[in-house]
């Protein structure tokens, strides 16, 4: 989000320890624990510095347009200005997440991608272990706690492919200029700038929404405000950006285990 700075009243990020144009330290820098990465760079900083193995072994490919089946990524798009977010499926494939000029937007869906994948690959690690622990059990036991485990990794299959198909599709959080007028939108809600921030419906446009986004973040511009400053600012929009740190230590890997990327599951489209 963006503050003023109260020594030139320049605008600056929360994530800013000194104002850009005059050196005053701000005093709404906050300090994010595991910093939640939000450029590729970061991610791919995030992603060194959680000791994951190489990109061919885990297939998500950062900052890397890669056309192989069986595979994650982002990269930029230097032709359109745009980042992508894709999935090769198992059959070469490709299914688009998003493409847009929004880069927070787009490292944070790969972001999330990749901790639900590192989850799931300690999963699968525990359960090879639970497995050869149990190779000394009685032959019937072993059946039934065969079936009973596959029926347990089915249904919480389940349930990520379901969460992930919810999640999908929809505007980027942030604002936008539509015919003239500035709106926001968030959380499946539009809310539009008139001597005032107010609820709306989806505005009217022609085109592609991508070319009306104005960004993430609040701009400075004086034409409307900052909407966070306003009375339809709601706390809860950022719980689930700020909450994503609380996980971040689950998300290193522990060079013992191994990687398999034949239990990701390719079939879906995310």
């Amino acid at each position: 989000m963006k503050v003023k700075c109260e020594y030139c009243n320049g605008y600056i990020d929360e994530s800013e320890e000194k104002c850009p144009t005059c050196g005053a330290p701000n005093k709404n820098f906050k300090r994010v624990a595991n910093h939640t990465p939000t450029t590729i760079q970061e991610l791919a900083q995030w992603y060194e510095d959680h000791d994951l193995p190489p990109y061919e072994v885990t297939r998500f490919f950062i900052g890397i347009n890669n056309t192989e089946a069986k595979a994650f990524g982002i990269y930029k798009d230097e032709s359109t200005g745009k980042f992508v977010v894709y999935k090769n499926k198992d059959t070469g494939e490709r299914k688009i997440r998003y493409e847009g000029k929004d880069e927070k937007y787009a490292v944070n869906e790969l972001y999330m991608k990749l901790k639900e994948e590192i989850l799931n690959q300690k999963e699968l690690n525990a359960n090879r272990s639970g497995a050869n622990n149990h190779k000394s059990l009685p032959f019937p036991v072993m059946i039934i706690y065969s079936l009973l485990s596959q029926v347990i990794f089915m249904v919480g299959a389940s349930l990520i492919i379901l969460l992930a198909a919810v999640g999908t599709g929809g505007p980027s959080r942030g604002y936008y200029n539509i015919n003239d007028h500035e709106f926001y939108y968030v959380n499946g809600e539009w809310y539009k700038y008139d001597n005032g921030w107010s609820s709306t419906s989806e505005p009217s446009y022609a085109g592609d929404l991508d070319d009306y986004y104005d960004g993430y973040d609040y701009n400075g511009n004086n034409s409307y405000t900052d909407i966070s400053d306003s009375d339809v600012y709601d706390d809860s929009w950022d719980t689930s950006s700020s909450s994503s740190d609380d996980w971040d230590s689950d998300s290193d890997w522990d060079s013992g285990d191994s990687w398999d990327s034949g239990g990701t599951d390719w079939g879906s489209d995310w």
